[in-house]
């Protein structure tokens, strides 16, 4: 999936580092930065 500059994007969960899960929409109308670090393998 590609998504356009200014495209919203598709709502999805995750789980943190506790263990609950997180999804996307909780924090609609918020800024928010997300980290990808593929093949780090790390827990964070």
């Amino acid at each position: 999936m590609t998504l356009k500059i200014g495209q919203p994007a598709p709502d999805f969960s995750l789980p943190d580092h506790t263990g609950a899960t997180l999804k996307l929409s909780h924090y609609r109308g918020k800024n928010i930065v997300l980290a990808f670090f593929p093949l780090a393998w790390t827990p964070v």
